[in-house]
């Protein structure tokens, strides 16, 4: 063990992990610094939208002078406005009128239902394998699978804005898991053009080291058209100790280390939405530990209102990600689930705000992408206004698409400065639709080699 963390031990700097939620939010140390209304919004909302904290997020990265005004308190606790009026006033006076817990559940099942819990289509990229229906996986772009390990289906702390929010309520019925390695290894060995696999969820991190090596293992060692293990992740920013001092740290990391020693590449695609995630002493450490294993760390985070919709704080926090080792990735666009409506911010003031940020930073930050949105399509990058002979346009390109073919490919929406979503934009032009929108008819699934259509 690295004397780095040692000293953990030897300075009693220890945290255990405690998590908050519903039940017991209220014995929060710091929770007397919000009012009984706004802890009363916390349980109404906290109904509908997943919440859980834990003691790092609150004694590390909150500043409670700030609440509720403070960036990681709007990231972490659930707020009035990410309902809905309607859907607010709804849970708010059944439990004010002691409705039995089958009326709040009804209500409450209602009311997600309207939140389009799937947003993207995604159901639609789950693939089969015969007759099968493989629920824990998703096959929407040729070369990258996404698996959900049942295991890995909650995370350290839940984001307000998650786009995978019914993965952490009760709606099993739409729920993205599975535990059978053996159908995830078979159905690699049938797909050749899989190169990359993606474990999501959730977060895998929060799986024990053995439990996510019985994943990893056999792909690495069985399956060689695979070349790129990634894992999206979030503890890095919420529970950072997961590297350095629980009791299967080190078996982790051994198992990233033997991820490099069979000729594969792994990537953690961690999760930053704020600079204060990049600060405290145990996340420069556990980043260092990370990265001494061979493992490359990506980052990605949407822009949303509330959290970080500055061109400063973005260009703050790619300059140090750098200076940490990190690579940029994406900038995303708040989903078209859940909260939207509290987090989301115009396309076009997105792609202002990144462009300013991207202008501060010099060429090595500029491996990002953005701002972008994740559509049934694929992702879509805003390029922002374009004057295209005397009309002022939006230009957009295909980053990656459900059709290889469409990647790269540059088209135009209808100025439209209010839109915060692909929907609420018009082809440019007099077009009726969108190339991609005649295309899509096309389009079988996985069974079908891509570039036999394009």
């Amino acid at each position: 063990m690295e004397k780095k963390v040692r000293k953990y031990f030897n300075k009693g700097k220890i945290q255990k992990y405690k998590s908050y939620g519903l039940r017991n939010f209220r014995d929060i140390p710091q929770i007397d610094h919000l009012s009984e209304e706004e802890q009363l919004n916390i349980e109404v909302v906290g109904y509908v939208l997943p919440f859980k904290v834990n003691n790092y997020v609150i004694e590390q990265l909150i500043n409670w002078d700030n609440v509720p005004n403070d960036p990681i308190f709007n990231l972490t606790f659930p707020q009035k406005d990410m309902l809905l009026p309607h859907h607010y006033n709804r849970v708010e006076n059944l439990l004010k009128n002691g409705c039995s817990k089958n009326e709040l559940n009804k209500a409450v099942d209602d009311i997600r239902h309207q939140l389009n819990p799937h947003p993207a289509d995604q159901l639609k990229n789950v693939p089969m394998l015969g007759e099968k229906k493989l629920m824990g996986m998703q096959h929407k772009y040729r070369e990258t699978l996404l698996f959900f390990p049942s295991a890995g289906q909650t995370c350290h702390a839940y984001c307000t804005f998650c786009f995978r929010w019914p993965q952490f309520t009760g709606m099993s019925n739409i729920k993205f898991a599975m535990k059978e390695s053996e159908l995830l290894i078979e159905y690699l060995k049938q797909h050749k053009d899989v190169t990359d696999v993606l474990f999501t969820g959730g977060d895998p991190m929060i799986m024990r080291a053995d439990k996510l090596a019985a994943y990893i293992k056999p792909i690495v060692d069985n399956v060689s058209t695979v070349k790129n293990i990634r894992i999206g992740s979030k503890v890095l920013a919420y529970w950072p100790y997961r590297f350095l001092y629980e009791r299967d740290s080190e078996d982790l990391l051994k198992l990233f280390k033997y991820v490099k020693t069979r000729g594969k590449h792994l990537t953690l695609m961690a999760h930053f939405s704020h600079p204060q995630e990049l600060r405290t002493e145990a996340v420069v450490q556990a980043i260092e530990r990370i990265r001494n294993t061979g493992v490359n760390i990506r980052t990605q985070s949407p822009i949303m209102h509330h959290i970080n919709d500055s061109s400063l704080i973005w260009s703050s926090m790619w300059e140090e990600q750098v200076n940490l080792g990190l690579i940029p990735y994406y900038m995303f666009i708040a989903r078209n689930t859940g909260a939207q409506h509290y987090f989301s911010i115009p396309l076009v003031e997105a792609w202002k705000i990144f462009r300013e940020a991207y202008k501060r930073v010099s060429g090595i930050c500029r491996t990002v992408r953005g701002p972008c949105m994740s559509t049934k399509y694929g992702k879509i990058q805003i390029l922002g206004e374009v004057d295209v002979l005397g009309d002022r346009v939006i230009g957009l390109r295909f980053i990656q698409g459900k059709n290889p073919d469409w990647v790269d490919r540059l088209f135009f929406a209808q100025l439209n400065e209010n839109a915060v979503w692909l929907d609420d934009l018009s082809p440019a032009f007099f077009e009726q639709k969108f190339f991609f929108e005649t295309q899509e008819e096309g389009i079988k699934h996985f069974d079908m080699d891509y570039r036999d259509i394009a």
